[in-house]
């Protein structure tokens, strides 16, 4: 995988190379030098939907080893710089965060019970975010027909709904007991923590508060996202209402999450933002450069987010 996420990302990396030189790379500039600062303080409001996903997730964690608001704040930091830098295929990311939860005291079917579900409600949430964002595009008369958003309903409700029955129908601890038998017993204590995390995972969903409020709490997450777009527009010199906001980031998130095998969607994430920016009537220069901008938030986020990662580990090594 790793050498297929490289391959991805240096395929991803020249058609964003390309996409840019195909603009007016003096008008970029510009743009960009007027932004100035502002494209950092653009990039510093995302820390309020990593505050917003940290609650979602808290909901559904035991009450007695819960971790604070801070530290799961924390792990959701380097949960996301993990998917959005490295060639992970978006799922390292829960990787490090279920270490780095165990390390916190957090008992093995709960950490992975609640990434479980956490992940799958996330589906849910982007899903009904991707279908308000198409909505506004068609109220916005960009030309979205209401039978494309009808197609996209129907399609993200199946991948979430199998998501969650595979989740609820017991699917990890029978292939960790297929597995066991297969290996003669030598994966039995993998197998008994499978069905641990299986139980707790079905009481989770039957717990209807937690799941709710971690999709509402989500939902929050994904809406304040777009203040992100509004403020770097903001600075870039071409200020847009909310609802125009709102469209953007739903479908470049929509765009970035389809994409999740290259690393950081590189290309395709800047093929989203011209695309949508150009429906919306943004000029391509400007599209690009909120593209850039989106680059530089990876910069200042997730990049500290990954010296977090290793230094969280080395610890948790010595511990």
């Amino acid at each position: 995988m790793s050498r297929l996420g490289l391959l991805l990302a240096l395929a991803g990396l020249g058609g964003a190379v390309w996409l840019i030189s195909q603009q007016d790379l003096t008008e970029i500039r510009a743009l960009l030098h007027l932004a100035g600062f502002g494209l950092l303080l653009a990039a510093l409001t995302h820390i309020l939907p990593m505050v917003l996903n940290a609650e979602a997730w808290r909901v559904l964690l035991p009450g007695r080893r819960r971790p604070g608001l801070l530290a799961l704040t924390g792990l959701v930091w380097i949960r996301e710089s993990v998917n959005g830098l490295l060639p992970v295929a978006r799922i390292g990311g829960e990787i490090a965060g279920y270490r780095l939860l165990r390390g916190a005291g957090v008992a093995v079917p709960a950490a992975a019970g609640s990434l479980l579900a956490d992940v799958a409600i996330s589906v849910i949430s982007q899903l009904v975010f991707a279908l308000l964002g198409l909505a506004l595009l068609a109220w916005a008369g960009a030309g979205i027909g209401w039978g494309a958003i009808g197609l996209a309903m129907v399609v993200g409700l199946a991948a979430a709904g199998g998501f969650i029955l595979a989740q609820r129908a017991d699917l990890l601890s029978g292939l960790a007991a297929l597995l066991n038998g297969v290996a003669a017993g030598r994966f039995t204590v993998f197998a008994q923590h499978s069905r641990r995390i299986d139980t707790l995972t079905r009481r989770l969903w039957r717990v209807r508060r937690a799941i709710g409020l971690c999709f509402l709490w989500q939902l929050l997450g994904w809406i304040a996202g777009a203040i992100e777009v509004w403020v770097a527009l903001y600075f870039l010199g071409h200020p847009v209402g909310m609802p125009e906001a709102l469209a953007i980031e739903a479908l470049v998130q929509a765009v970035s999450s389809a994409a999740f095998l290259v690393p950081g969607a590189l290309g395709l994430q800047e093929a989203g933002f011209l695309g949508i920016g150009l429906l919306l009537g943004l000029p391509a220069e400007v599209a690009t450069a909120l593209a850039i901008a989106r680059r530089i938030r990876d910069l200042v986020i997730y990049l500290p987010g990954l010296l977090a990662w290793v230094w969280a580990e080395r610890r948790l090594a010595a511990a």
